[in-house]
C-alpha cells in the first residue's frame, strides 16, 4: 500500500509496470481495484498509476472535498509528488469528469484523456442516482441486473457517508459540452451498450457535434466496461495511446483495432 499527504489529507494509490506513465481515476462506486485488470494488461508497456480520490477507498474522509475543481487540485498535486509533469489521464464516470476539466484547465500536463461514462447532461445520468441518499441505496443503481464485481462491491463499505451522491450532484453541475468543445488534447470517451447508469446514446451526440473528440460504445458492456470487456477496452486504449492526429482519431473503432490486434 502506497500513499502520499496532500493537503493534510492521506491519498492511497497503488502502481504496476514500466514505462510511459498513465494515470487511471475511478468513478462513483469503488475505488483504485477495478483498473488493475487493465493495469495489469498495460504494465508491461506503460507505468500504469490509480488513486483513491477523496472520500473513498483508503484515501483520507476527514474533510469533504468532494467538488471537481477540488478532486482536480488534488490531482494535479499528486502528479507532482510523484514527479510526473504530463501523462495521459483515463477517468470513469466522476473520473472522466476530473479529466476533462484538467485537460482543459492544464494542457500541458494532459496530451490525452480517455473518458469512461462521461454525462454530458444531468438528464443522462440515472434518476435515481441524482437523488440524495445514503450510498448503499445509490449503490444499487450500478448494478441493474448485473451482479456486483468483487473489486466494485468491496469499495462500498469504505466509501465515506453521502460521498456518492455530492459527487453525483458536483458533476451534475460542469458544463461538459462546454469543456470538451474548448479541449485542444485527443479525446476518447467510451460508453457501455448495456449501461443502465449512464445514457450511452450520447455518443451520437458526441459524434455529430463535436470535431476534438470521438466517441465509441463497447456494446457488450454495462457500466464497467473496463471489467465487462477487459481485452477489448484495453486495445482500444492502447490504439487510443498512439493517435497523433485527429484524422486518426476519427478513424478509431472497434472493428480497426480488432483486427490489428488479432491478425
Amino acid at each position: 500500500m502506497s500513499g502520499v499527504l496532500i493537503k493534510g489529507g492521506l491519498v492511497h494509490y497503488e502502481t504496476l509496470g514500466r514505462g510511459k506513465p498513465i494515470l487511471f481515476l475511478h468513478g462513483w462506486l469503488g475505488s483504485w481495484r477495478y483498473w488493475v485488470p487493465v493495469m495489469d494488461e498495460l504494465s508491461a508497456d506503460f507505468r500504469t498509476y490509480a488513486l483513491d480520490l477523496w472520500g473513498f477507498g483508503d484515501s483520507d474522509k476527514t474533510c469533504e472535498r468532494y467538488d471537481v475543481h477540488a478532486y482536480m487540485e488534488l490531482l494535479l498535486a499528486f502528479m507532482d509528488e510523484l514527479g510526473i509533469w504530463r501523462a495521459p489521464l483515463v477517468g470513469h464516470t466522476l473520473g472522466a469528469a476530473i479529466a476533462v476539466q484538467t485537460a482543459l484547465q492544464h494542457p500541458d500536463r494532459v496530451p490525452r484523456v480517455m473518458a469512461v461514462g462521461l454525462p454530458l447532461t444531468p438528464e443522462t445520468i440515472h434518476r435515481k442516482l441524482r437523488a440524495t441518499a445514503p450510498n448503499e441505496v445509490l449503490a444499487r443503481c450500478f448494478w441493474g441486473r448485473q451482479r456486483p464485481y468483487p473489486e466494485v462491491e468491496m469499495g462500498l463499505a469504505k466509501t465515506a457517508p453521502q460521498a456518492i451522491a455530492r459527487t453525483v450532484q458536483a458533476v451534475a453541475q460542469l458544463d461538459v459540452r462546454a469543456i470538451l468543445e474548448e479541449i485542444d488534447a485527443p479525446v476518447l470517451v467510451v460508453y457501455g451498450g448495456k449501461d443502465t447508469v449512464i445514457d450511452p446514446a450520447q455518443a451520437d451526440e458526441l459524434e455529430d457535434r463535436l470535431d476534438g473528440a470521438r466517441a465509441i460504445v463497447l456494446p457488450e458492456s454495462s457500466h464497467f466496461p473496463m471489467l465487462d470487456e477487459t481485452a477489448r477496452f484495453t486495445r482500444l486504449l492502447r490504439d487510443f495511446m498512439d493517435i497523433e492526429t485527429p484524422a486518426e482519431l476519427r478513424e478509431l473503432s472497434i472493428k480497426q483495432e480488432w483486427r490489428r490486434r488479432t491478425r
